[in-house]
């Protein structure tokens, strides 16, 4: 079963090798078989009927987490947690780009499935990756890195192409960030000027209700040591919110109401490492509410307003269903099933727990957003036909095609990705 209890997988069993020798052993030996990470996708994106696999117990003779100090590059097991490397890469002086909302997600899951953090010159943490290591259906090893013809199609792969069992990521000089949080920002405030809001700090989120009179909260991360990559922000630029009517919080806040923020990073301007402020949630408590459903569509940057006032059209239908919706802005890379072919705007659905509700919803959602340009999350919750969503990456042939050449047999696929490849 998945983190959120929503899905039951169909893996007649879960194996977790302990060397590349017995990784690949267990890939030639035939039948279906597919890389399971943290369980967080609330789609089947990685369900299968055959073997599930999780590589967090391989031992290839390397630390788990290497990092590299003359060119900065750090190689992962790519069964470890974002939050895991974090905490390793920081007691050496160096940290990520990025992080997600949760830092409990697998490395090699969240760059399989494209999965983003927030910030107007971020990109995907897929965007980090330099280089591959993944043992491939036959049992064989192969190594993809930058500049490769095949790695653009490698990284966000859905697990289509092999077991990936490391992961290199480059990385930067480790930093403070502090976290303020504001609330009541006007929606006209926002909508006039979503760019001063969204490249007010290092990060920004935004999160509402579906029929709320103003955005709710304005989750605000900016970075401490002067070096906000060209963002140009600073301690006391909250003032440009303030500025346009919203107000600082006077207490830690969870983007659910009602919801104990005892989970979330600091808040309050503390200033704090990296990945003790970038993610939303904590490593060591249970992320957000546990209990819930999400859907998430990105959106092109300059339809973004657009976007947005047309969701809030739908509130009334929206809103009974809703615990929080997520607003994050992802800058662009050049990936083949990335939804970040330009720069973009991803508006996230936190549901109850009541899927034939929700699925009901989702139509009026998809029809609203689809002619906007928007693309489902991979590893969220969408009722568009896969044979659609392939539709609306330009690079999907060309993924096809590198899938087909290494899992010949289609061995690797299994319940989305079977229906996304399908003849």
């Amino acid at each position: 079963m998945n983190w959120a209890g929503n899905l039951t997988y169909s893996a007649e069993r879960v194996a977790r090798p302990r060397s590349l020798d017995e990784l690949g052993d267990l890939l030639a030996a035939g039948g279906r078989v597919r890389a399971l990470g943290s369980r967080h996708s609330f789609s089947d994106v990685a369900d299968t009927t055959g073997v599930h696999v999780q590589v967090d117990a391989v031992d290839d003779g390397r630390p788990p987490v290497d990092l590299d100090p003359a060119t900065g590059v750090v190689s992962v097991n790519g069964g470890l947690r974002h939050g895991e490397v974090a905490t390793a890469l920081h007691a050496q002086g160096r940290a990520l780009s990025n992080l997600a909302s949760l830092p409990h997600i697998s490395v090699a899951g969240a760059v399989a499935t494209a999965t983003h953090g927030s910030g107007d010159r971020n990109r995907s943490l897929a965007s980090d990756v330099v280089g591959l290591e993944l043992v491939t259906v036959d049992g064989g090893r192969r190594t993809l890195r930058r500049g490769d013809a095949d790695f653009p199609g490698a990284v966000v792969s859905l697990g289509a192409l092999g077991i990936v069992t490391r992961v290199e990521l480059a990385t930067r000089p480790t930093f403070d960030v502090r976290q303020d949080v504001l609330t009541d920002l006007p929606w006209d405030a926002l909508l006039e000027n979503f760019d001063a809001v969204t490249g007010s700090a290092y990060s920004v989120s935004l999160f509402t209700g579906g029929a709320e009179p103003t955005v709710r909260q304005v989750w605000r991360k900016a970075v401490q040591d002067g070096d906000q990559t060209g963002v140009g922000q600073r301690e006391g630029d909250d003032d440009v919110l303030v500025a346009l009517g919203a107000k600082p919080a006077p207490g830690p806040l969870h983007p659910i109401p009602g919801v104990d923020p005892l989970a979330c990073t600091a808040q309050l301007g503390v200033p704090g490492p990296w990945h003790e402020r970038l993610p939303h949630f904590r490593l060591d408590f249970t992320p957000s509410a546990g209990d819930e459903l999400q859907s998430e569509f990105l959106v092109p940057r300059t339809r973004a307003v657009a976007a947005i006032e047309a969701v809030r059209r739908l509130a009334s239908v929206v809103a009974p269903l809703l615990l929080t919706t997520e607003i994050r802005t992802v800058a662009a890379d050049d990936l083949w099933l990335s939804p970040f072919d330009e720069d973009c705007v991803g508006i996230h659905f936190t549901w109850v727990a009541d899927w034939p509700a929700v699925r009901a919803v989702l139509p009026r959602i998809e029809d609203t957003l689809l002619p906007l340009g928007a693309r489902p999350h991979w590893g969220k919750l969408s009722t568009v036909p896969a044979a659609d969503v392939a539709a609306l990456f330009p690079g999907f042939a060309a993924f096809r095609e590198l899938a087909h050449r290494l899992d010949p047999e289609g061995r690797l696929r299994g319940g989305y990705v079977e229906r996304l490849l399908a003849d």
